[in-house]
């Protein structure tokens, strides 16, 4: 009887436990919710005078991205880079002078999203990557 008593109050502690964790968690989730919907709302709230470009590297991992060229309206930009590969990649953009401008962390098989400022002009937009830009991983970026 004593075992089974054991065994019970070893129970009602796991089940306390569990219940706590699962606790926890909601508030986690309602805290990204928050974040998320606040997020949102400040692009909601920026979208008239903002742009977006998406880039993807090739499905295939090749040194490749799908496009060699994009265009864009000055201003604030979204940069959305999707890499469906296993292989790491990322997308930066610099200016004619060859000052990085900013852009995306290296990322495998995901999706990552950043903002850049764009004046209009001519970019460059390549993979950061040691070896990848040198074996094509760039394009042409035109800024209006």
């Amino acid at each position: 009887m004593k075992k089974f008593a054991t065994l019970f109050a070893l129970l009602l502690a796991a089940l306390a436990l569990v219940a706590c964790g699962g606790s926890d968690s909601d508030t986690t989730s309602d805290q990204t919710g928050a974040a998320t919907a606040e997020e949102t709302t400040e692009a909601e709230g920026d979208s008239a005078g903002s742009s977006t470009l998406d880039f993807e590297a090739d499905p295939s991992g090749a040194l490749a991205f799908t496009e060699d060229s994009a265009t864009s309206k000055a201003g604030k930009v979204t940069v959305n880079f999707t890499n469906p590969a296993p292989a790491p990649h990322d997308v930066r953009i610099e200016d004619a002078e060859g000052k990085d401008i900013g852009g995306t962390e290296v990322i495998t098989e995901s999706s990552e999203s950043t903002t850049v400022n764009l004046k209009p002009g001519e970019y460059t937009f390549y993979c950061s990557v040691p070896g990848h830009r040198p074996a094509g991983m760039e394009g042409t970026l035109t800024v209006e």
